[in-house]
């Protein structure tokens, strides 16, 4: 803590602390703010020329772009043939040339790593801020020396699988296979020695986190989400997640809730959206029917449909 010879004017004590962050000399007895230093932490806005609106000094910084988008790139191809001049021309991809050439063999990896990553992420509609976390998680592989020997799209799709996991996204290893190209078992190898070289405490993905988005892509009512949930928090009771893939239990889950409610989707259907097979299915379904007790409820369910239904009549030859 600095010290200071300023005394408080309210209480007279000499104990005062100095906020870095807000700029405050504020006394510790009686928390009077002695002396304030306006701090602007925003976006830096200007007025290059008169008569024009406030704009922004330059792009924020971003761990998507490999500088951070702190370089200033000689010019695209497209504006260096705008020049008219052939002279200029051949210049300008001189200077460009020798431009690539300088940066540093980190930098080449990190400009090709985050345009992947862009990509990935893109295929998989992520938010902004899992696209920082999973940008921020492959500069720390990079930094030490984990890349070596690994496939450069592989270390990618395993970071975006943690930054998912991290921020209870429900993204499944066969979806970011399907985006990146990677095969799901050299992305789980990836994921798994990143998490143990840089001790990333992830918690275990929830089967509840991918009942929302599952029930959405099937256009399931609220009230059979509802029930879904409640299945798999009896499910949860009696121990029948553990050890089970979670997209596998949400998705029993759902196709027990939606035969609930009349709400008739296939097996098939159903194992498309979720990513597994219907084998995984029909045995998730199984167990809910058997360990919770469903079986009568579900067979009286089915004869009140049929019973509903109306009987044909035979035509007369």
């Amino acid at each position: 803590m600095p010290s200071f010879t300023k005394k408080c004017p309210e209480c007279g004590s000499k104990k005062l602390i100095y906020d870095e962050q807000k700029g405050e000399l504020i006394c510790s007895k009686c928390g009077l703010v002695v002396e304030e230093k306006m701090i602007d932490h925003g976006q830096e806005w200007r007025q290059f020329e008169e008569g024009e609106r406030k704009g922004r000094g330059g792009a924020p910084l971003s761990l998507q772009k490999f500088d951070q988008g702190l370089t200033t790139n000689v010019g695209e191809v497209s504006d260096i043939y705008q020049l008219g001049s052939e002279k200029k021309i051949r210049k300008f991809f001189r200077l460009k040339k020798w431009q690539e050439r300088v940066s540093t063999s980190i930098e080449r990896n990190l400009r090709l790593a985050m345009a992947e990553l862009r990509r990935v992420a893109s295929f998989l509609s992520l938010p902004n801020f899992v696209k920082e976390e999973a940008s921020r998680v492959y500069n720390l592989v990079l930094q030490r020396g984990l890349v070596r020997g690994r496939s450069m799209e592989a270390v990618v799709a395993s970071c975006i699988y943690a930054a998912c996991r991290s921020y209870n996204i429900p993204r499944t290893l066969d979806e970011i296979s399907a985006a990146s190209d990677v095969e799901r078992k050299e992305i789980g190898r990836t994921y798994r020695f990143i998490t143990r070289k840089l001790t990333l405490k992830i918690t275990p993905s929830s089967p509840k986190d991918y009942i929302s988005r599952f029930a959405s892509v099937l256009h399931l009512s609220p009230k059979t989400q509802n029930d879904a949930l409640r299945i798999l928090k009896k499910a949860e009771a009696s121990e029948l997640t553990s050890g089970r893939g979670p997209a596998g239990i949400a998705a029993a889950s759902l196709y027990v809730a939606a035969l609930l409610n009349d709400e008739r989707k296939t097996q098939r259907e159903v194992a498309d959206v979720a990513g597994i097979t219907e084998v995984t299915i029909r045995n998730r379904y199984k167990e809910l029917l058997e360990e919770l007790g469903m079986e009568e409820k579900l067979k009286i369910k089915e004869a009140e449909s049929k019973s509903d239904k109306p009987v044909k009549k035979k035509k007369k030859k």
